[in-house]
């Protein structure tokens, strides 16, 4: 559960700097001196592998006696949102491209 509101927290502490740190990172070229978008996309993919990978670990720990089932059950859950999450973000990318090919050249 702690580590549940840990990601969320750190969810909407990415969100809240994303807006601020961009606008606030381009010089007068106009090019970015921050973080960018494919570096922003490329850590949440690594963070949601991370997180299946812990719930694969704790699932094997309690096939071992290791863990205790509250935390086999938190970690799956842990692991469903995020690929639940990670599902609608790549329809919603795949709806958006579809869209573009519609657009009038």
């Amino acid at each position: 559960m702690v580590s549940q509101v840990q990601n969320i927290a750190n969810a909407a502490a990415a969100y809240a700097k994303a807006p601020g740190s961009q606008a606030a990172s381009m010089d007068i070229s106009g090019a970015s001196k921050g973080p960018t978008f494919a570096d922003m996309v490329k850590g949440t993919i690594h963070q949601a592998i991370n997180t299946q990978q812990q719930s694969e670990a704790v699932s094997l720990a309690a096939i071992n006696d290791r863990a205790d089932i509250t935390q086999v059950v938190t970690a799956v859950a842990e692991a469903e949102v995020t690929l639940q999450a990670v599902v609608a973000i790549r329809d919603k990318v795949i709806d958006a491209y579809r869209e573009i090919l519609r657009m009038p050249v």
